[in-house]
Order: C-alpha cells, then sequence, then structure tokens
C-alpha cells in the first residue's frame, strides 16, 4: 500500500504498487498473481480501519467473505511496477462503543485508467477482550504458534502449480479430489508474525492449487475469479482436510470452475467456488 485519501461519505482511493518479482506471489509467466490481488484488498483492511475509521493497534480483524473477479488480460507485467488504485466503498458498518465492529467494501481495482477486477468483501473487527473471549482465555498466541508441528509431505510441484515445494499448502491424502491442508509457519510471506491460527490468505491459496491438482494443466492457470466464505477459524492441533470437485465455468474466457470445502473435525470451516483461465 502506498497512499490513501476520503472520496466522500465511506468512500476511499487507495493506491498501491505491485512489484515486478515478488518470492511468492510469482511472476514467472508474465502476468502479475491474482493473490497478489487478494492480498492488496486484505491489506486494505487494517490500513482503513486503523487510519480512517480509528480502530487501536490491538483489534483483531477477523475475514467473513471474499468475491473478487478479474480481466486476465489486465495482469501483464509491464516495464515498471504497477501502479494499481482502489475505488472503495464501505457499507453495513456496525458500530460498537463508537468503533466499526464490521463492515462490508465494494472495491473496483483500476491500473492506467483501467478496470482490472471488481471484488467484495466482509470482515468483523474484534476487540482484544472479545478476540480472548472468542478464542479461549488460554490461547497465548506466540506459544499456540510456537508448538505448530513441522508439515507433512507437499503434493508435487506440477500438481500444486508451484515452482517451489516451499510455497505448496496441500499434502496427499486418500480419495479423489482431497488433500490435506499444509500450514508451513516457517514460511516468510504465509507466516510474517505469529498467529493462534491458519491464516485466510493460505486458505486461499489451497483453493489455487486445488484448482491445479484436480486437473494439472501443461501451462499455468490463473485463477479468474474467487468466491469465499470463511465459517470458522482453521486450527493448528488438527488436520484440515480439503474436497473439491471441477464444475463446468460460467464466466467467458474460463477454462473451468471448482468447488471446494475445508472440513475439520467434521464441521466446515470454510467453502469456495473459483474459476480459472488457462494461460
Amino acid at each position: 500500500m502506498t497512499g490513501w485519501e476520503p472520496d466522500g461519505e465511506d468512500q476511499f482511493r487507495v493506491t498501491a504498487q505491485w512489484p515486478r518479482c515478488h518470492s511468492f506471489y510469482e511472476s514467472e509467466h508474465g502476468v502479475y498473481d491474482p493473490m497478489l490481488l487478494c492480498e492488496t484488498i486484505r491489506q486494505t483492511f487494517p490500513l482503513l480501519t486503523h487510519a480512517a475509521y480509528g480502530v487501536p493497534f490491538g483489534h483483531q480483524l477477523s475475514w467473513v467473505d471474499l468475491q473478487y473477479s478479474l480481466n486476465p488480460h489486465a495482469m501483464g507485467i509491464g516495464r515498471a511496477p504497477a501502479e494499481v488504485e482502489l475505488r472503495v466503498a464501505c457499507s453495513d458498518l456496525r458500530y460498537r462503543q463508537g468503533l466499526p465492529a464490521s463492515m462490508r467494501m465494494a472495491i473496483e481495482v483500476i491500473r492506467g485508467g483501467e478496470l482490472l477486477a471488481v471484488a467484495t468483501t466482509r470482515f468483523n473487527v474484534l476487540t482484544p477482550v472479545l478476540y480472548r473471549r472468542l478464542r479461549g482465555p488460554a490461547r497465548d498466541t506466540a506459544s499456540v504458534f510456537a508448538e505448530v508441528a513441522p508439515p507433512p509431505a507437499p503434493i508435487s510441484r506440477h500438481h500444486a502449480g508451484r515452482s517451489r515445494s516451499y510455497d505448496i499448502v496441500l499434502s496427499p491424502a486418500r480419495g479423489a479430489g482431497r488433500w490435506q491442508l499444509r500450514s508451513d509457519t516457517t514460511h516468510p510471506v504465509l507466516f510474517d508474525h505469529p498467529v493462534d491460527h491458519v491464516p485466510g490468505m493460505l486458505l486461499l491459496e489451497s483453493v489455487r492449487q486445488a484448482a491445479s491438482a484436480l486437473e494439472p494443466a501443461a501451462g499455468p492457470i490463473l485463477p479468474s475469479s474467487m468466491d469465499v466464505a470463511f465459517h470458522r477459524y482453521v486450527e493448528f492441533d488438527s488436520p484440515c482436510w480439503i474436497e473439491a470437485r471441477s464444475v463446468p465455468a460460467i464466466a467467458a474466457g474460463a477454462a473451468r470452475g471448482v468447488q471446494l470445502t475445508g472440513v475439520q473435525n467434521g464441521q466446515v470451516t470454510f467453502t469456495a467456488t473459483s474459476e480459472v483461465t488457462t494461460l
């Protein structure tokens, strides 16, 4: 994120810069990774809640859902880092003690004067007291993070659609279209600070990798849309199973779709649909 300014009541213009090369959001195929778009949206939450709405540091932001659709032809990498603008409209604000407790954002992402993507997302804002009550008073984040077991072996790079095994978030499991979620807490991007549950961005990455693993392609695939709902926290101390199946694509230009469910201890943790475009 590089800046922000108000643009009306509960409306903002946010600017960001995408590097031409990134250690995790790979750009080796000449296009920006859509997960970089998702990360930009995710970073918009703390930026606006703290800077525009006065939410103190220490409050926790909890993702509820995310939907995005992008134009794959607008994702090409140029000779300089991409300057993008997010036009953000906040709505459905619910307040607690004068501070936002939840909100919805509708976002248009502009690059070079052209529409790159549209997105909607909702999240909750939890006070430290409320978060401890929700997660349990005995859960110390540093201790939980330090005690996470080493991850199981990853699926192959070809199936995951990743060039490095280090970046793979799925492990083999019995049954077609089924994997175990893989959380490597030594990863410097997915885990850049201690947390007491699996981050949302890792769950989004699992959707992309499951779509690739279902039908491995000769070339890279681009998740041109996603619709993800987060139902409960994914914990570190028990396996989370990723179950996915291919479905026909609806959007023009998309090659196919995928429907996915995350299940932990018999409970659904998140659900997702995505459409992919073959590069």
